[in-house]
Order: C-alpha cells, then structure tokens, then sequence
C-alpha cells in the first residue's frame, strides 16, 4: 500500500528490558515507508499488476487481517486493542465508515502510481495537512483562523507550482491524488470525533487490527467488477509467489515501525522525520526512474515544504531546533584540544566538516541538475564529443 501507516497517535508503550536508540525506530520507519512505495511502484509497473492496483492493495488488507491475528494470539504489541470497549453499535457506527474511507485512500493512492511519477506525488501530498485542516473546520473541529488560513495558502501555492512545472501532469492521476488526501483527510477527522471523543484510543496496530477487515471486503467488492475480467492470473506465476508474500510483509512492517516510532518520540521528531522521508523518495525516484524535475517544480516543493515544517512545527520550536544545531555544531567545530587520543585533531576535524558539507551541496546540484536533464544533456554531450574524436582517429 502506498501510504498504509494510520494517523492517530496513542499511549506509548512501556519499554522492556534494554531500551533502542529513537534513531533505530526513525531509520526503520523512513526504510519502511519510502520501501513500500518504492517496491508497490515496481510492482505495478514491471510485474503485471498495471491493471489490478485494487488487487494488489486487496493482498496487503488480507496478509494484514491475517497477520494481526497471529500476533494478537501470540505477541504483546496488540494488547492495546484491551484498552478499546468495542461493541457492535461502536463498529458499526465507526469502524465501518472510517475502515471504507481508509479503503478508499489506499485505492487511490495505489491507482495514482498508473500516471504519475513518484517524486510528483510527494510534492502533491504536501498539501494533505490542508485538506485535514478544512475538513476539521467544515466539522467544526477546530476554529478557522487567518493566521491558518494564510499558512494553508502558501502550502497550496507551492504545490500548485510544483503543479505547473511537471512535465508529465496527468489530470487522472492528479484527481486519483486529490482524491486520496480528501478521503484520508475526512477519515482522520472522523476518528477524532467517532473515537476520541469516546475515548477509544488506537495505535496503528490495533486500528489496522479493526480495520483491515473492512478494508479487505471493500476492495474485493471493487476489485470483482473493476479488475477481475482484465486480469491475467498467470500473471500471479509470472510474478512470483514469494516476491508478493515479501511485498505484503514490507508494508505490514511499516505499521509495524509506525507503533514503535509513535512511542519512541515526540510530535516534533515525527513531522520532521515525515518529512525527511518524502524529500528522501524524491530523490530515489529521479535517481531510479530519471525522473524529470524542472526548476518551476523544484521551486514549488520548496516553498511546499517550508509552508509545511511552519504549519506543523510553529516557529518557536523552529528556532528552538535551529539553535540547537547550530549550537552543537559549532561545540564540536569549537572543542578545545585535550589530550585524549580518541578525539581527532581540530585541523582535521574541520578539514572533515568542510569536506562533508561541500560533497553534500555538490550531491544536491547535481541531483537537481540531473533531475531537470541539464546534467544529462551535459554528459551525452561529453560522450557525443569522445566518440566523434575517437571516430576521427585515423587508423592504418
């Protein structure tokens, strides 16, 4: 599934025995996620599944049911399921209709991956905290606000550029996208007025434990009509059992990393890390696919992103980081000499500062240059240039 890890964010558990490091559970979230789309991406576009993104998104909600079962009857990361008083009136009334909007985010957002590359689809989902913000006004959530408002305008401007300058635009893909984030937007806001107002709190285990069934069943009432009679089941074979059986795990994995990154850290290190993560899918995807990235584009996304981190960081806590980093930057830049012979010399270690940051900016100019074909250009040149020399090489 595209984008699989739930949004509500619960009780932390508590932690046993020797304690993880909170950079293991934000690698192997970022791992997850980014592998998830990446391999779905593959899948859909090399392995015959070009026609049945609802089928494969209906084999990750079954291998989900399943799983979760398993690991309720056998493992203790279910046990938050014990905290929430679910009776039939409360699945009914809320289980069901947010398991059929999740059901319709993953459809979309696995069937926008038919037309739209997945760099343009990062860039589109910037704008998914502005659909949750009008849809939490439309229900009278949370009060409207200039200020919001004002915020809400910049994000969408940036993706509207990011929107201009893509090169290959679809306008299915693009509503396939729209579509996705309106259906996520109103399904997280219906669990905060279903379920937390009843103080029914789930981590995203334990809501994919109630939800995947819906799920499961939705999609398969979608996929019979939709995508059944087009579908070569030879192409199953053709695919490979166990290469599907290892797609199911990576995305249930990421749910999977998802509690543990939930009870490892804080609002503030999730929204960053989020994203860290879709700026890192960017880039594998113009490394991978040779994406196309314009300047218009790349412009967009920038002042998407910064409209994000100041929606969701607020500039306080902005400044509060920065200094923090530059503080300790410049601790470790700064750090006086002593005679400890596992500290390297200053000299060198600025000389390793340098180096480090300079390689990184060349590493993002040449990206971008690659990403907008100019580094392309320039290299076929070069390889154009070699080979009419070596071709006017006279032989004897």
């Amino acid at each position: 599934m595209a984008d699989e890890e739930t949004g509500q964010a619960t009780e932390k558990p508590q932690p046993a025995g020797r304690s993880v490091h909170p950079i293991v559970h934000i690698t192997s979230w970022i791992f997850f996620s980014n592998l998830t789309i990446l391999f779905n991406k593959w899948l859909i576009d090399n392995r015959g599944f070009t026609c049945a993104a609802v089928i494969l998104t209906c084999w990750h909600l079954i291998f989900a049911t399943v799983a979760t079962q398993i690991l309720a009857k056998t493992t203790h990361l279910l046990d938050g399921r014990k905290n929430v008083k679910m009776t039939g009136k409360l699945y009914l009334r809320a289980i069901v209709p947010i398991g059929l909007l999740y059901s319709a985010s993953l459809v979309c957002s696995n069937m926008v991956y038919l037309y739209l590359s997945v760099a343009f689809i990062q860039m589109l989902k910037s704008a998914a905290p502005v659909a949750v913000l009008l849809t939490s006004w439309a229900w009278r959530v949370e009060d409207p606000s200039l200020k919001r408002l004002f915020n809400v305008l910049f994000i969408v401007g940036g993706v509207a550029l990011a929107s201009f300058g893509e090169i290959d635009f679809s306008l299915t893909g693009f509503l396939f996208q729209i579509g996705g984030i309106i259906f996520e937007a109103v399904r997280l806001v219906m669990i905060q007025v279903l379920l937390s107002e009843d103080g029914q709190k789930m981590d995203p285990l334990v809501s994919l434990y109630y939800y995947a069934p819906v799920c499961a069943l939705m999609n398969i009432l979608i996929a019979i009509p939709s995508e059944a009679n087009s579908f070569d089941f030879a192409d199953l074979a053709k695919c490979g059992y166990w290469l599907l059986l290892l797609n199911a795990m990576v995305a249930f994995m990421l749910n999977v990393s998802s509690v543990f990154l939930i009870g490892k850290t804080s609002s503030l290190v999730m929204t960053l890390t989020g994203i860290l993560k879709n700026i890192l899918l960017v880039v594998a995807s113009v490394m991978i696919w040779h994406t196309s990235i314009t300047p218009l584009q790349f412009c967009g996304y920038a002042v998407a992103l910064a409209g994000l981190v100041y929606y969701s960081v607020g500039w306080e806590q902005i400044t509060g980081v920065s200094s923090a980093i530059w503080l300790w930057i410049r601790s470790l830049w700064e750090a006086p000499t002593r005679a400890d012979e596992s500290r390297l010399p200053p000299a060198f270690r600025r000389a390793l500062f340098m180096t480090l940051g300079t390689l990184t900016v060349v590493i993002l100019v040449a990206g971008a240059l690659y990403g907008t074909g100019t580094g392309a250009n320039a290299v076929a040149a070069v390889q154009a240039s070699l080979s009419g020399a070596a071709g006017g090489t006279p032989t004897s």
